[in-house]
């Protein structure tokens, strides 16, 4: 019987998985069930996207094989409980590799299929996309397969995947194609082509070998000269030749400045003197804020007619730090709080919702109960400033779910995602 790849994945997720993760996520097993069975095809087609259309056939294979190991169900088990050897990290970051910066609407279209909170989907793709890696990966070693031949074997497994998408996911919108269908024909066509190429003339392909040889050489011999001329070069230089070292201006700064879970969004130019200004509110109060800030950027946006509230609308705080590892704000952040509450009351028709968010380190669900109470936080101490309790219309943390940094990129890079920020719902 031949292998397929759909079926072992969605055979990880037994009824004891499905129960664990339930109960871990306050979800209802049903709804848990059903987030699964639209997950498992949305990673694999991620992964025949990756794989064809992208022509990156050796990453797709290479992450298949880092994976293999996460495929079993109490390897499954394990991540959603207690992220048991980084798997949902990992996750994350393979989800990525797969996505890219798509997989917030990933998310909330398995969120909204299944029924289930954002938070929630979240975790589960993160935990799924090591198991059916894994199950992929570990086919491909079975088989000893290449890239070439892993694309080929994708190719075989592509009908059965693509039919279980479900319908209105638009996941063909989100990887840049017209229809799944298109994916499929690209796919066949790179698995014709590689077929082609491997039924073609015994004595072209000596020929080519040997050309490419030649060519290999070549290239060895000017690269030794080049580390030949380098060499002679430092050795009479002596010791006049002065190497340039870079400093980390963030690693060089105190350690006190921020906590590294959840940073300030401008933290990245905090070497970059900011310009103070004055905002002045309606009712005559005047705040000393930073051009660019939140108090500029807030005030400006409430002041014009022509830009609509809603949703989409969002502010981030950029003087806001916690103590560290909790939800409780540090003495020099309440300013900022302050001028936000001087700002609603100025402007008594604006309502806002308080949204917490951290990068794509740490436990999944960790980090989203973090952002929740740092959210929280930060409602509490604008209804502690008398602010009209019909402006606040609430707070909810989504952890790493917009995060667009790798849980492997720098800091640098993964700080702007740890951020406290507010949305505009009515003006």
């Amino acid at each position: 019987m031949s292998f397929d790849l759909l079926s072992a994945v969605k055979g990880l997720f037994t009824g004891d998985v499905v129960s664990q993760a339930a109960a871990r996520l306050g979800e209802s097993e049903t709804g848990i069930q059903k987030a699964i069975s639209s997950i498992v095809p949305t990673i694999l087609t991620g992964l025949l996207h990756k794989a064809g259309p992208q022509g990156d056939a050796t990453s797709a294979l290479a992450m298949a094989r880092e994976a293999v190991g996460a495929n079993t169900p109490s390897v499954i088990s394990g991540a959603l409980q207690q992220n048991a050897n980084g798997w949902l990290n990992k996750g994350t970051e393979w989800l990525q590799g797969l996505f890219g910066n798509k997989v917030a609407a990933v998310t909330t279209a398995v969120a909204s299929f299944a029924g289930i909170k954002a938070s929630s989907a979240g975790t589960l793709l993160n935990a799924a996309t090591p198991a059916a890696l894994g199950v992929a990966g570990e086919h491909a070693a079975d088989q000893g397969l290449n890239a070439a031949g892993f694309l080929t074997f994708l190719n075989t497994q592509q009908d059965n995947i693509l039919s279980a998408v479900p319908p209105g996911f638009n996941l063909a919108g989100l990887l840049g194609l017209g229809s799944l269908g298109e994916l499929g024909k690209k796919l066949s066509g790179m698995a014709d082509n590689i077929g082609a190429r491997v039924q073609g003339s015994p004595v072209e392909t000596t020929r080519q070998v040997a050309g490419s040889n030649r060519w290999i050489w070549s290239l060895l011999l000017i690269l030794v000269a080049i580390v030949l001329l380098w060499y002679l070069a430092r050795g009479c230089g002596g010791g006049n030749i002065t190497d340039d070292v870079a400093t980390d201006s963030i690693a060089a700064a105190s350690p006190n400045a921020v906590d590294p879970l959840i940073a300030p969004v401008d933290n990245a130019e905090v070497a970059i003197p900011r310009e103070s200004i004055k905002v002045t509110l309606p009712d005559g109060v005047t705040l000393n804020a930073y051009k660019g800030g939140i108090e500029d950027q807030l005030v400006q946006f409430l002041k014009d007619d022509s830009r609509p509230a809603g949703k989409d609308v969002w502010f981030d705080f950029d003087n806001l730090n916690f103590k560290s590892g909790g939800s409780e704000l540090t003495e020099d952040s309440r300013e900022q709080v302050q001028h936000i509450a001087a700002i609603l009351k100025a402007f008594p028709k604006a309502k806002i919702k308080i949204g917490g968010y951290t990068d794509r380190t740490g436990d999944s669900l960790a980090n989203v109960q973090l952002s929740r109470a740092r959210a929280d936080a930060v409602l509490s101490s604008l209804q502690g400033m008398q602010v009209d309790a019909d402006q606040l219309l609430g707070a909810e943390g989504y952890g790493a779910q917009f995060a667009k940094a790798p849980a492997g990129a720098p800091d640098e890079e993964r700080k702007k995602d740890r951020r406290i920020s507010i949305s505009v719902r009515e003006k």
